[in-house]
């Protein structure tokens, strides 16, 4: 008896809805869930659920800076958070010294 699995993708009801939460960034260099190598220095990030190549625009509220990131990777698996970005993205955002911080991210493409 063969046994399947089904993964649901999808998008926020409304793209341009935010979504706030905790993020981490993240920079190995392993085969990401869509199955490029993970490049540090790219602006990408991991979501459990949004599909691969979506833009998002993430905004760090404490200190008003934003980076657009390309969804290439699943995750976060800790919980609580909601959304893990690369080295890059998380220097842009500010984050790389506190390695997690609030953000909010809405699709923009």
């Amino acid at each position: 008896m063969a046994v399947t699995a089904s993964v649901t993708v999808s998008t926020p009801a409304s793209a341009a809805d935010p979504s706030c939460g905790r993020a981490s960034w993240y920079a190995l260099t392993s085969r990401t869930a869509s199955g490029e190598r993970m490049d540090p220095s790219k602006l990408t990030a991991a979501h459990p659920r949004l599909r691969f190549g979506t833009k998002v625009e993430v905004s760090n509220p404490h200190n008003g800076k934003t980076v657009v990131v390309r969804i290439n990777d699943r995750g976060p698996f800790v919980k609580g958070r909601i959304i893990d970005v690369s080295k890059a993205a998380a220097g842009r955002l500010g984050m790389i010294r506190s390695g997690v911080a609030k953000v909010c991210f809405r699709v923009v493409s």
